[in-house]
């Protein structure tokens, strides 16, 4: 059995498939791109500012989820350049308190409406 979550709190999906899907006491997150939810449009003024709305959509998520950043075990970032690795973790490293998950980063020749990062998470739900 699975639970689809849908929040008005995070972007609309851009393709066919949901924010997040809850299944086996696991939470899967699609991947958030910089979409600010409220008006829909790309937030693209810098690495930082841009890595702060995938973290905040991320977050709405969880929270429609039922859980927060605390129960994450799992991160995927994809960068379209490298180059901006330390700045995405500085804005990454303050969500998370202690007890990091599991986590890759790639760069990658292109990402959806040609954003610079998109995160994507596995989380559990006690």
């Amino acid at each position: 059995m699975k639970t689809i979550i849908n929040t008005n709190n995070a972007p609309a999906p851009i393709g066919p498939y949901s924010q997040a899907v809850i299944a086996g006491g696991f939470v899967f997150v699609s991947g958030q791109i910089p979409i600010n939810p409220s008006t829909g449009e790309l937030v693209l003024d810098d690495i930082k500012t841009e890595t702060k709305q995938v973290m905040e959509n991320i977050k709405a998520i969880l929270i429609e989820s039922g859980i927060d950043f605390s129960n994450i075990v799992k991160t995927s970032i994809f960068l379209k350049d490298m180059q901006n690795f330390a700045q995405v973790n500085e804005v990454y490293g303050t969500y998370f308190k202690d007890h990091f998950p599991a986590r890759e980063t790639v760069q990658v020749a292109g990402l959806p409406k040609n954003v610079n990062v998109e995160i994507t998470v596995t989380a559990v739900k006690p």
